[in-house]
């Protein structure tokens, strides 16, 4: 086999000798050739793809990688995403594959180079499912969603219909007296034998050949699935019933009978469980289609400064737009003109409408209050705020759990044990009562159907996400929400996490002999090139206080230090007290006043120039107003908390005894919170971290679960896995909430499926029929497992009732606190 990969990172001769290296390691490779010029690598043997890509990383020069979604049709069951899993992986250069039964989708993620999109299309046809990549809109994807359930609903209905009479004929007798002897006198038993025949073959031929259509050649390929299953049971009971009518000779006396009844409503029941089945995972993903519905499909565009109403499509980035009262928000973009509020809750899950005055930013898909505004479009398109979310809800629906690897090793090896099942069934029965061999057999292939194993994680993924996303918290990766319900440790970082991220400066203590004006002039001229917005506090100080700000030469960061420029010829410094030790300033008089600052919960700093103290600066960054309340609920959770800050350490023990943390780690580096980090899983257990900032990311990447504050960096937000869209500290509670309903109700779902089939089965192959009588009828189990999905998918849709209010109330007086670090 020959593999084609694209290469990163290649710049010399020496890196294509390296990478070849790496390449020739791996087991199974007899060749390996890097071209530079190309920046790809071509690779002969046998090595799976994993494995070379892994070489690749620990050499440093990463494969370049891919992925797409796949639309594929016919998954019915756990087996059925097991065999389409099955075919991708087996494509070239594929790293995973994950198939959602719930949303009739496969996120796959290849080598590039490797294959396409099509080609992996190609290969889950073959394999006995159509499919096609993924490039139609949300809107016509969800439009071929609802007409398939149509579609599906007649077929139902078409089935129901044949059925009734074939059902009224064979089994009214024993819900009605007379009935039998009715059709003796009129139809006569032969007749009606050969009108159930008729009718039944209908049903088989016409809304239940889909079965036969995807079973047989499942069963010919050696990869039976469900529809297999249905199949043999329906064409058993069919077959056996036909030759009965058409050979009764071939039977012995006595033993001559029907079954064409177990068939009909065998097939029938399924439709209609499979409708309810696609109706359900329609509301399962409503969310996403809410979230799509909030952009409008028109924008009032100024043209001459006139509205000009234009499709959302044509507005480009930079266009000005009218907004009118209570219309929504077409696009990203700023405020340019006007004051109003905008109800901003469908995004943020923030019911309090928010001020918007000239400059402020605009979200697509909120709604205008009583006020007119102009804006101007920034982000159009998939670049919108709203695209962005529907599409991170998309990726976390289509995402696998670890605890759906425990599915799919069962549901593996399921369908062959259960075709070996009902053949020891028929042949035992064959021997001890030919009469009940059918019945039986039948019974097993219907009843153990797995369709309720292949629902049971991927619906309530699809609900939960989703429902999250309603309320302001977005996971990024389907795996987030086991993985932070499984949180013991609730780390926060403080500025703009805890607190507003808007600090003001408080006090201003100088050194002996130096003017307040002179040290707010120097310390305003070093913090004008910084973005920090603790040098904002510094700068509106200077500019209210009519202080003039002079240039600053040669100005540089230290990253959880401060910040130094060259001010009027000065070597003037910035920052905590750490960085004037580092540089050898002895703080003298302003250390005892920024000692004063930090007692008060307030950040110290320090101001030096020349190697000399010239004063203490102190920054007061209130508290979010929601931070209180969402401590309490974590705590009342059983949660340990624990601020984690670059502070100083008594200013930020003054704002964890406010709030009520457990403790304190402060004073540290971005590198000293990934230390943290790890020093409080060791002791604790699994960490939840809470940032926004830059200096976050590490952290953030490094934590069992990152959560980004959504009003924070980019960095910080693709570190985490996931993203509270507004700054409000609840939302954590909310995601917790979320992640440990949904973990639940998934256990709750896998419970029901495996019990179901663990207690049904044996009652179907016949074990309690010698002791108590007691034989499954086809119909039943064919009603039994129809049912079984239909109460998974409605334990599933339970979640779209995760609300907030409950998780938010206070810890009741005498509610258990998790113990302080040591």
């Amino acid at each position: 086999m020959s593999l084609t990969l694209q290469i990163e990172g290649l710049s010399c001769a020496g890196c294509v000798g390296r990478a070849e290296r790496a390449l020739a390691a791996v087991p199974g490779v007899t060749g390996a050739s890097v071209n530079l010029a190309t920046g790809r690598a071509q690779v002969e043997g046998e090595a799976e793809a994993a494995a070379l890509a892994a070489a690749l990383d620990g050499a440093g020069y990463p494969a370049r990688t891919a992925a797409a979604t796949l639309r594929v049709e016919g998954m019915n069951c756990a087996s059925c995403t097991g065999r389409v899993e099955g075919a991708l992986a087996a494509q070239p250069g594929v790293l995973e594959a994950a198939a959602n039964l719930a949303a009739g989708t496969t996120r796959v993620r290849w080598i590039a180079g490797a294959t396409t999109p099509q080609a992996l299309a190609q290969a889950v046809t073959r394999a006995g499912y159509p499919a096609e990549p993924s490039e139609a809109s949300a809107p016509a994807a969800r439009a071929d969603r609802a007409e398939e359930t149509a579609a599906l609903g007649r077929r139902a209905l078409l089935a129901l219909a044949l059925t009734l009479p074939v059902f009224v004929i064979e089994m009214g007798g024993h819900f009605i007296p007379g009935v039998h002897r009715f059709v003796g006198a009129t139809l006569g038993h032969g007749a009606s034998w050969w009108l159930q025949f008729v009718l039944v073959t209908a049903v088989l031929a016409g809304p239940g050949r889909g079965f036969f259509a995807k079973g047989i050649p499942a069963l010919l390929r050696g990869a039976p699935e469900m529809n297999s299953l249905v199949a043999l049971g329906t064409l058993s009971a069919w077959g056996y019933s036909t030759l009965a009518l058409l050979a009764p000779g071939l039977f012995p006396e006595g033993t001559r009978a029907v079954y064409f009844e177990a068939a009909a409503v065998i097939c029938t029941l399924i439709l209609l469980g499979r409708w309810m089945e696609a109706r359900a995972k329609g509301r399962a993903g409503a969310a996403i289609a809410r979230l799509a519905g909030l952009a409008p499909r028109t924008a009032l565009r100024l043209v001459d400064g006139r509205p000009e109403e234009v499709p959302l499509d044509a507005v480009q980035a930079g266009d000005l737009l009218e907004i009118r009262p209570g219309a929504r928000i077409p696009v990203d973009g700023e405020t340019v003109e006007g004051r109003s509020h905008v109800d901003e809750s469908m995004v943020t899950g923030e019911p309090v409408p928010v001020l918007k005055t000239e400059g402020a930013g605009l979200t697509g898909g909120t709604v205008n209050g009583p006020g007119a505004l102009v804006m101007r479009a920034t982000a159009v398109g998939e670049g919108t705020l709203l695209a962005q979310i529907i599409r991170m809800v998309e990726e976390a629906q289509g995402g696998k759990l670890p605890i759906q690897a425990l599915v799919d090793r069962v549901t593996a090896v399921f369908v062959p044990v259960v075709l070996a099942v009902a053949l020891v069934t028929v042949a035992v029965w064959a021997w001890l009562g030919p009469s009940l061999a059918l019945v039986a057999g039948v019974s097993v292939l219907i009843v153990a159907c797995p369709c309720a194993m292949g629902l049971a994680t991927p619906v309530s993924i699809m609900v939960g996400t989703g429902r999250a996303a309603e309320l302001g918290v977005l996971f990024r990766r389907g795996d987030a929400l086991q993985a932070l319900q499984g949180a013991r440790v609730v780390a926060f970082d403080k500025t703009g996490t805890l607190t507003l991220g808007r600090p003001e400066l408080t006090a201003l203590d100088t050194a002996p002999g130096v003017a307040r004006e002179e040290a707010l002039r120097l310390a305003a001229a070093v913090e004008a090139r910084s973005e920090h917005p603790i040098a904002r506090a510094i700068l509106r100080a200077a500019e209210a206080e009519g202080v003039a700000v002079p240039p600053a030469e040669r100005f540089e960061t230290v990253t959880g230090m401060g910040a130094r420029a060259i001010v009027d010829g000065r070597d003037v410094i910035v920052g905590a007290d750490r960085f004037l030790a580092a540089e050898g300033v002895d703080l003298g008089p302003v250390g005892a006043a920024g000692a004063r600052i930090a007692e008060a919960g307030r950040t110290p700093l320090y101001l030096a120039a020349d190697g000399v103290a010239l004063a203490a600066i102190g920054v007061d960054d209130p508290i979010k107003p929601e931070a209180p309340a969402a401590l309490a609920a974590l705590r009342g959770l059983g949660l340990h908390t624990v601020l984690v800050t670059g502070d100083n350490a008594a200013s930020a023990r003054a704002v964890a005894d406010r709030l009520g943390l457990d403790a304190v780690v402060a004073e540290v580096l971005p590198g000293g919170k990934v230390d943290a980090i790890r020093a409080l899983r060791d002791a604790h257990g699994p960490v939840a971290f809470v940032g926004d900032g830059i200096n976050d990311a590490p952290a953030l990447a490094e934590a069992d679960v990152g959560l980004a504050i959504g009003t924070g960096t980019d960095i910080a937000i693709e570190a985490a896995e996931v993203v509270l869209i507004s700054g409000d500290p609840g939302a954590v509670v909310r995601a917790l909430e979320i992640s440990r309903a949904t973990l639940r109700n998934i256990r709750q779902n896998l419970f029901w499926a495996f019990a179901y089939n663990a207690a049904l089965i044996p009652v179907a192959a016949g074990v309690l029929y010698p002791v108590a009588g007691v034989l499954l009828s086809p119909m039943l189990a064919a009603g039994a497992m129809a049912l079984s999905s239909i109460f998974v998918l409605g334990n599933a849709l339970r979640l779209r009732r995760v609300g907030a209010a409950p998780a938010m109330r206070p810890a009741a007086p005498g509610a258990p606190r998790a113990q302080p670090a040591e």
